[in-house]
């Protein structure tokens, strides 16, 4: 079951900014989804259109399988949201807070404080409760703003920069709440630019370049658009540069570097049609030299892939923008598209 259907999502904002451009993406049920890309790529906005706050210029979202608008108050309710801004009354603690959260959505007082409480400990916010929220520090105000969002039990939890500005104390916690939650099913979208947060949580992504999707697929599959068939073997022995070098010679279509004391990256051409068995041949050309296994991983990095997919898309516009410079010199001359 899909959580969120859009199709064709398109915003724009006063007649000439483009904050999303014919967007068409799913959520499954139970999927942690990456909103990735750089700033002002219109990740934002898609959120805004997905809580209802916003509404599109073209396209059309259905949440829970139901068109969601701003009139859409039964599924607003469903869902939690955390706000990038974190702009919450300075005066209030975070308890009066969430107890203040938990009466707008109707929530009885018996079930708010029972709720509170257990939010309050699953964020680690139980010795901060009593304070103002004006002297709480950014990521206790974080974790506050994730209990909020989760007051009213919601099926879809939507998530704008959770991370940005935390210390690494405050972002390695944000993390494991995040993980803790997905692992108890919940689906969670997260908007982040921070790529080792979206490459340890969630399932998939979904790159987002001016507004465009340029990307969505698992995180796995994403890697892969930057090293293709690359894996890292670590080895012990005293051996290694003399092997890699036999290695070279011998397997001419593929790539070997010592990128470590121990680690040799294999990289194989896109023309090797059997990786397992190349890799068993290559493995065995080790053992010869008398370099014992340790381990292997698959190569790839999300920010490696990101900039790379990026880049693929800024080429594309420009052959674009080519091709549409030389269709309108042929409009104004045409002689010249006659004469070729």
């Amino acid at each position: 079951m899909n959580v969120v259907e859009a199709r064709g999502l398109t915003k724009i904002y006063e007649n000439r900014l483009v904050a999303l451009n014919t967007v068409t993406i799913d959520v499954a049920q139970g999927t942690v989804l990456g909103l990735i890309g750089p700033n002002g790529a219109g990740k934002s906005t898609a959120l805004m259109l997905f809580l209802g706050m916003q509404t599109a210029t073209a396209g059309s979202i259905n949440i829970f399988g139901q068109p969601m608008s701003l009139a859409s108050g039964d599924l607003r309710k469903r869902i939690g949201f955390l706000p990038q801004t974190g702009a919450y009354p300075p005066d209030l603690t975070p308890i009066t807070y969430l107890d203040q959260v938990g009466m707008l959505f109707g929530i009885p007082k018996q079930l708010r404080k029972q709720r509170i409480a257990a939010l309050l400990h699953a964020t680690d916010m139980l010795q901060a409760s009593a304070q103002r929220i004006d002297h709480l520090s950014s990521g206790q105000r974080t974790r506050m703003g994730i209990a909020a969002a989760l007051i009213n039990d919601p099926e879809l939890l939507l998530l704008d920069e959770p991370t940005v500005g935390l210390d690494p104390e405050g972002r390695s916690y944000t993390l494991s709440l995040i993980k803790d939650l997905k692992r108890r099913g919940r689906t969670i979208i997260l908007a982040t630019h921070i790529l080792p947060d979206a490459d340890q949580v969630c399932d998939r992504v979904a790159v987002l370049n001016h507004g465009k999707l340029v990307y969505h697929g698992s995180v796995a599959a994403m890697k892969q658009i930057a090293y293709h068939n690359t894996v890292d073997i670590m080895v012990d022995g005293s051996d290694i540069p003399d092997a890699v070098q036999s290695l070279a010679m011998q397997f001419k279509h593929v790539q070997f570097d010592q990128s470590s004391h121990e680690t040799i990256r294999v990289s194989f051409g896109n023309g090797v049609g059997d990786f397992a068995g190349e890799l068993g041949v290559i493995l065995g050309e080790l053992a010869r030299h008398e370099l014992q296994l340790r381990s292997i991983r698959q190569v790839g990095e999300l920010e490696d892939a990101l900039i790379q997919r990026l880049g693929e898309d800024r080429m594309r516009g420009f052959a674009r923008a080519l091709d549409d410079q030389v269709t309108l010199i042929d409009l104004l001359n045409p002689e010249r598209s006659e004469n070729g």
